[in-house]
């Protein structure tokens, strides 16, 4: 353990490291100013790097010194990210208790006073180095869940698919979490060169529980799009899997929110099951007003028995489609129906614009929440569906 003792009085700075090294302290610094104090530490410690650890424990700091005194010190020990874990311990003369507690405002964690007292001062920086101790564990692990968590969202982001862009359909998806994890999902699958599944799920919650949930959803996803394909059976297999995870707190109870549907090209029909999730909106060409997806089933994984309602929309060439969390909502005033209304309005504004989509992603919530943010955008290209007659 390193200690750094910042007094401009060289007896004070003798007797201080006398005290020390008889107690078995042989690593011990000297500043004798605030300034060559912050010159050492910068020495010490790699600026460029938040994570970095200066190699100084603990500071012995005298609180009155010329130019800069231990007070001031202390504040721009604290306003410094690289410097301001570490334990400040004041050593004055003063006996004033408006000026001790000015000290401690200013980020001193504990005090001693002259003339020391050898087995306080001991017994000062024992407390002072445990708590350094703890902190800097605390930090590394810290540390780790954050490569951890990137990892995870690394992970997370991989299993997304690709935006699409072929003959007869083109889709894409924006999307941003709010944490370092989503609980937000999307996914499409081809069965055919005529039929698309796409689904957009939200797992109810935040952070690291939510996506596990998600995870655990997209893992689903995947082979049933591609074994059940219809709405129906595979929101009936998503609800069976939920409702068969188990959990010790019986008070904790996940659940998502999904829109899944199938478009046959050929056929020229839309399908989907809506599971207590925000309506999709369906743009004709041509038409200003879009058709809504709706609720038409309770969310997955809430009940053992669940009952799915499918609909069919007939399509067309140039008909777009838009599917989405309840997080782009927030960025419209109002409530429900309002924020829908205004959404639709953006939409119809926006048309093509890739940027205007970018910035709704980006944009803050007007309610202050953070949510995460996923809209997907499919279009059917001209001739990519039958036309009506």
């Amino acid at each position: 353990m390193t200690v750094l003792i910042v007094d401009d009085n060289a007896m004070n700075v003798m007797v201080i490291q006398e005290m020390l090294k008889r107690a078995g302290y042989d690593d011990i610094r000297v500043s004798y100013s605030a300034e060559e104090m912050f010159e050492l530490l910068r020495s010490q410690g790699n600026e460029g790097d938040l994570l970095s650890t200066p190699k100084t424990d603990l500071i012995l700091l005298d609180m009155m010194m010329p130019a800069m005194d231990g007070i001031e010190a202390c504040r721009r020990l604290q306003s410094d990210i690289h410097f301001k874990d570490i334990p400040v311990i004041m050593v004055t003369a003063i006996g004033d208790s408006r000026k001790l507690a000015e000290a401690l405002d200013a980020g001193a964690i504990d005090f001693v006073t002259k003339p020391i007292n050898k087995t306080e001062l001991l017994a000062r920086i024992r407390s002072a180095l445990k708590l350094k101790r703890e902190l800097d564990w605390h930090k590394e692990r810290d540390s780790r869940l954050r490569q951890e968590l990137l990892l995870a969202r690394q992970v997370q982001e991989s299993v997304l698919p690709e935006k699409v862009d072929e003959k007869e359909v083109r889709i894409k998806a924006y999307f941003k979490a709010s944490e370092e994890l989503a609980g937000d999902l999307y996914a499409w699958y081809k069965v055919s060169d005529n039929r698309w599944a796409i689904a957009v799920i939200d797992a109810m919650g935040h952070g690291i529980s939510s996506s596990l949930i998600s995870m655990f959803v997209a893992s689903i996803l995947k082979e049933s799009m591609r074994t059940l394909w219809s709405p129906e059976r595979v929101f009936r297999e998503l609800n069976r899997r939920l409702t068969g995870l188990q959990f010790e707190n019986e008070l904790i109870h996940y659940y998502c929110t999904g829109i899944y549907v199938t478009i046959d090209l050929e056929r020229g029909k839309l399908e989907y099951a809506n599971a207590g999730h925000p309506p999709g909106l369906l743009f004709h060409a041509g038409q200003l007003i879009p058709e809504k997806l709706t609720v038409n089933s309770p969310p997955l994984g809430m009940f053992d028995k669940l009952e799915i309602v499918t609909r069919s929309i007939k399509v067309t060439s140039e008909d777009r489609l838009y599917l989405y969390t309840d997080g782009i909502l927030g960025s419209f005033q109002g409530v429900d129906e309002a924020q829908l209304k205004q959404l639709t309005s953006f939409l119809l504004q926006v048309k093509d614009h890739e940027e205007s989509l970018d910035s709704l992603i980006d944009s803050k919530a007007l309610d202050g929440r953070s949510d995460d943010r996923c809209l997907v955008r499919v279009d059917i290209k001209p001739g990519g569906a039958l036309d009506e007659n």
